[in-house]
């Protein structure tokens, strides 16, 4: 069903998933569109981001963001058009950014909310290359892996929208750049096109030796945003005071219990120790949201000047956005995956 200018479509969390999200996790409703009140507008969602987080937002377990309640509208980021204002500020026909989740209709009153002006020319970029995933890519590679030209960066996720962008960075920096993908076509991606030295397949047998092979000088900066068999690879060749920005472990979200296997804690921190790494978690509006400004000037003019390249992977239907969200927690994206939810005029 397209977006109508009658009533409102919303996904809810139905229920929390243990695992792996599935048919029974989000309830598509319709209800009336709201009424913008004095000092509110009216939203409506034209693209929708999908992003790895929103499977910890439909957990209770205790985290940096409250959950989602069960029959609340599931979180998400929005680039809209105002349909009516009563907020000072924004008029009717105003691209904008937020954060108003699975829903083709929603009232702001102006908090959380970026104007993209009245005719930007990528507006579903800012859920990306130029928003949330670029500005993590961008603060946890300067901020925390403290880049030196000639050190050793490698990036998993290496054609998603965070570490496709983090390598570009990378290389912009004077660093050699090794990506981790999945699959031949997302490593020949990363380097004919993104730029990355070498990109290792983590599906192929013989990957271990594989990315042990193309950093001969260990690894000065690992980007973590994957965790378990990657990871496992990595943490042997990390470098004396290397460093390691955390800004996701999504090949655990779905995990219900412990990995089998001996405890390798101990082993951990003791190789952490010794190596002196820095690891450091971050959430990036948290803790970097006063650099925002900075960002959004210099990856604007790199992406100007071509010296950043973004792949965005489309879908048609906010009716899609479940079965478009799990297979993203299983790796099949490729790029930014982006829900379009209704029409841009």
């Amino acid at each position: 069903m397209p977006q109508s200018t009658d009533t409102n479509r919303r996904f809810v969390l139905a229920e929390r998933p243990k695992g792996e999200p599935n048919d029974q996790t989000l309830r598509l409703e319709t209800v009336d569109i709201p009424e913008p009140k004095d000092g509110q507008m009216l939203l409506r969602t034209v693209f929708l981001s999908l992003d790895p987080y929103m499977r910890g937002r439909m957990s209770d377990a205790p985290s940096y963001a409250a959950p989602v309640e069960i029959g609340q509208t599931m979180v998400g980021g929005t680039v809209s058009r105002v349909v009516s204002s009563k907020l000072e500020g924004f008029k009717e026909g105003d691209w904008v950014v937020g954060f108003t989740g699975w829903q083709d209709y929603a009232l702001s009153d102006g908090r959380g909310v970026t104007p993209l002006g009245a005719n930007p020319s990528h507006p579903s970029w800012a859920l990306g290359v130029t928003g949330m995933p670029g500005f993590t890519a961008w603060s946890g590679l300067k901020q925390i892996g403290k880049p030196k030209a000639g050190e050793t960066l490698v990036v998993a996720g290496a054609t998603g929208p965070v570490g496709s962008t983090v390598g570009q960075i990378g290389k912009i920096l004077g660093l050699k750049v090794v990506g981790i993908a999945g699959g031949p076509e997302k490593c020949a991606h990363a380097t004919d096109t993104l730029g990355f030295d070498a990109c290792i397949d983590y599906k192929a047998d013989g990957f271990a030796n594989a990315l042990k092979q193309a950093v001969p000088d260990g690894i000065d900066i690992y980007f973590e945003n994957v965790g378990g068999e990657v990871f496992d690879a990595v943490a042997p060749l990390l470098n004396t005071a290397a460093r390691i920005p955390l800004c996701g472990l999504i090949a655990q979200y779905n995990a219900t219990s412990l990995p089998d296997g001996p405890d390798r804690l101990g082993w951990l921190m003791g190789l952490f120790l010794k190596k002196r790494v820095t690891v450091r978690g971050f959430i990036v509006f948290d803790d970097f949201g006063h650099l925002y400004p900075e960002f959004s000037k210099e990856m604007a003019g790199w992406v100007e000047a071509g010296k950043i390249k973004y792949r965005e992977e489309m879908i048609d239907g906010l009716e899609q956005a479940p079965s478009a969200f799990i297979g993203l927690l299983r790796g099949e994206a490729f790029g930014k995956r982006v829900i379009r939810v209704g029409p841009d005029d």
